[in-house]
């Protein structure tokens, strides 16, 4: 299998704090991954290392098989559009295509140029008079133009009303189709991904803590609501990735690895959002106990 973006140990600090630890991934060609994780997870320090912005600290990261910090022949390869979605806002989206071209070794000027009137942006508006959304289409399109084997989106959609993420998405899904490109798309807004991302990863508490394909996450994840639970084995399942419990009952969301026969217990599949809450509260809670010292 063809890996795009691939970490080892990776890890990067401010100060006194990892911001990424022993992050360890491999993303597949091919996919439409969401980097799924709360404020504060890592994510767009993830996305810095891999896009070259930022050296890591600890371990390695991998793009296209190659060291992506100070590899300026690489960038051709990587578009990325970052938090708040930065362009020069004096300048018409028309200016910026025409300065892509002047900056970018490989650039699709007309891909460009369609995508932003398909999508009915003018091209003589400077940037910053613009709509928020608009401007999220505009750092897009520039991105696209590069005709990027891997892009990478912080966070694109997160100050977007409904509308306009759902057509942010549409017109990423369908430059994607064209392209071929391989996509890395942060963001919190669980139920987005679900229609867009055939990939998750999902970081907390500065690690990786799930990371696999949408449909193998559905067939490999059971909820199981039974009486309580003692914490012994129970014959199908991995692991427990999350557990309540009140004086009678248990309700667990696992991992399994075998059919779940027991009658005990009645077996539910959890949603793709309900899997990675567990997750996240996991790592969270795991996280938390070892900043203050007490038992999990």
């Amino acid at each position: 299998m063809e890996y795009v973006l691939e970490t080892d140990q990776l890890g990067k600090r401010y100060g006194g704090r990892w911001a990424v630890r022993d992050c360890t991934l491999r993303l597949p060609a091919g996919r439409v991954a969401a980097l799924v994780g709360p404020n504060g997870a890592g994510k767009s320090t993830l996305l810095h290392m891999a896009v070259g912005l930022l050296r890591p600290d600890a371990g390695a990261v991998r793009v296209l098989g190659r060291a992506p910090y100070g590899d300026t022949e690489l960038l051709s390869d990587i578009g990325f559009v970052a938090q708040d979605t930065p362009l020069y806002r004096d300048f018409t989206a028309a200016e910026l295509v025409t300065m892509g071209g002047k900056l970018n070794r490989r650039w699709d000027a007309a891909l460009a140029r369609t995508r932003l009137a398909q999508l009915g942006l003018p091209p003589d508006r400077p940037v910053g008079k613009l709509s928020g959304g608009q401007r999220a289409q505009v750092a897009l399109a520039l991105a696209l133009a590069k005709r990027p084997s891997l892009l990478l989106l912080d966070e694109p959609v997160a100050s977007l009303d409904p509308l306009a993420r759902r057509e942010f998405l549409q017109a990423l899904m369908g430059s994607v189709a064209e392209t071929g490109a391989t996509v890395l798309l942060s963001s919190h807004i669980l139920a987005d991904l679900e229609r867009t991302c055939d990939y998750v990863v999902v970081l907390s508490a500065s690690q990786v803590r799930l990371a696999g394909p949408t449909d193998e996450l559905a067939t490999s994840h059971r909820q199981l609501i039974g009486p309580r639970h003692d914490g012994g084995p129970i014959g199908g399942v991995a692991a427990v990735v999350r557990a309540s419990h009140t004086d009678r009952q248990s309700t667990l969301l696992v991992r399994t690895d075998g059919p779940i026969t027991d009658p005990m217990w009645t077996v539910r599949e959890p949603s793709l959002e309900d899997t990675i809450l567990a997750y996240l509260t996991e790592g969270d809670t795991r996280a938390s106990h070892s900043e203050w010292g007490v038992a999990a």
